[in-house]
């Protein structure tokens, strides 16, 4: 079979090389003389699906460099990953799978080199997000195709896999570090004849980062070690900073956010992202906030994400560019499976679309709570403690502090005291200031029934 796929390859790139005309030429001349024309169509067809994962290939050195079909790879990986985990399958689970799939890892790489061959013949890069647009609905493909048998097409690649062989969920025991990430972190480390770190590794250390931050970033996202500091590190952070970023917040977004891949998006991607967020009437200080606040807001698609996200607001009557500024991590939930479910819990419980517009506006974490897990248990709590419905419009934060280690207790302080608190005085004060309004409250009304008397 590898021998098959090298002489394949070297076709492809003959005929490449002489032309389609010119091989057709070539071919009633003799060249391919003991080949029949349905055998050259496919091989043709099969070195196209196969030439570019195949690393050792001319076509593929020629077009694409070493170091980033390795990072490719690593891209190619965290899209799986991310696929397997919204499936069900745990961390481990798909770790170990992946583990195995390493012909199928380069089988992703070969069809972005498909999908974007026009990019790479004039050496431009894909983002992050291309590369997951592209591999994205093919793995749907598969997984409508095989169902629950993708783990093991992907494990069993290209050999289709055993029928009735169930899929495991049970987790193995802690395997020794990747390969590929102890390599990587071995990159970032290492320094030249003069002991000199490479150039990317310093200029990340000149923005206030230490080695140790970076290892850590290296370990998390091994495809990190081999970006080009001139081609994606240093145009994105420049963009960063020129739209306000603190300098000292660049580590914060890598590291704390756990996003290096924001590095991996090209300017024009986030100018994109930054001209939407202008146009829903975000300052230029407020952008740089947001994209501390939530750097994976570039990752997600204006047109298919975000503009229809703001659209579905506005359509409750919320302030979108204040939604955006305090909490754009909404911005990220799907309408169908996040969105609309909260707004029906809320209409269900005779609330409006104003009320519950002026409740996201107010605070917008609250449709990143899980209903079942949050918000009706809080809400059957809330009527026990006889305040009206209009408080919640008031002080919609209620849904965000804990019902049994604040909600509870304080609510049994207050009811023990025969008092009445608003409800933001009740959760937002600290422990002591909410005792002096508790002891405030009951000596204001101690005094009014002393007046009465």
């Amino acid at each position: 079979m590898i021998k098959s796929l090298s002489f394949n390859s070297h076709l492809l790139v003959m005929l490449g090389n002489f032309g389609f005309q010119n091989s057709r030429r070539a071919t009633s001349h003799g060249f391919l003389f003991c080949l029949k024309d349905q055998t050259i169509t496919k091989m043709k067809k099969d070195a196209r699906l196969r030439v570019d994962s195949e690393l050792d290939g001319s076509l593929s050195l020629r077009v694409v460099p070493p170091t980033l079909i390795t990072a490719e790879k690593e891209e190619a990986k965290a899209v799986l990953t991310l696929f397997f985990k919204k499936q069900g399958l745990s961390n481990a689970v798909a770790a170990r799978t992946i583990n195995k799939s390493d012909l199928f890892i380069d089988h992703l790489v070969s069809r972005l080199h498909s999908v974007h061959k026009s990019r790479y013949l004039v050496g431009r890069e894909l983002t992050t997000l291309e590369i997951r647009d592209a591999l994205i609905p093919y793995l749907e493909s598969l997984l409508e195709e095989h169902g629950s048998m993708l783990a093991d097409v992907v494990e069993n690649f290209p050999h289709p896999p055993i029928k009735d062989k169930p899929i495991t969920l049970v987790s193995p025991p802690d395997s020794a570090p990747d390969s590929k990430q102890v390599k990587a972190v071995s990159r970032v480390t290492e320094t030249s004849p003069a002991g000199m770190l490479r150039p990317q590794v310093v200029y990340l250390m000149e923005l206030g980062m230490d080695l140790e931050k970076i290892k850590l970033i290296t370990r998390r996202f091994p495809a990190f070690a081999y970006y080009s500091l001139e081609g994606k590190i240093k145009p994105i952070v420049e963009f960063l900073l020129e739209l306000g970023v603190p300098k000292s917040d660049i580590p914060i977004i890598l590291v704390i956010y756990r996003f290096p891949a924001l590095l991996t998006y090209s300017r024009q991607k986030f100018k994109t992202t930054v001209d939407f967020l202008y146009e829903m009437g975000l300052s230029s200080e407020n952008v740089g906030k947001v994209l501390t606040r939530c750097p994976t807001i570039i990752s997600y698609s204006v047109e298919d994400k975000l503009r229809p996200t703001a659209k579905y607001f506005r359509s409750l009557g919320a302030d979108v560019s204040l939604l955006l500024l305090r909490c754009p991590q909404t911005f990220g939930l799907s309408i169908e499976a996040n969105l609309k479910p909260v707004t029906q819990f809320f209409i269900e419980r005779g609330y409006t679309l104003e009320e519950i517009g002026t409740m996201i506006s107010r605070y917008g974490a609250l449709y990143t709570f899980s209903l079942a897990d949050n918000l009706i248990p809080k809400w059957d709590f809330f009527l026990t403690m006889d305040y009206s419905k209009s408080e919640l419009v008031k002080f919609p934060q209620y849904f965000g502090y804990s019902l049994e280690e604040r909600i509870k207790p304080r609510i049994a302080l207050v009811k023990k005291a025969g008092v009445r608190l608003l409800l933001n005085q009740i959760l937002s004060l600290s422990s002591r200031n909410f005792e002096n309004a508790l002891k405030k409250k009951m000596k204001q009304q101690q005094q009014q029934l002393t007046d009465q008397v």
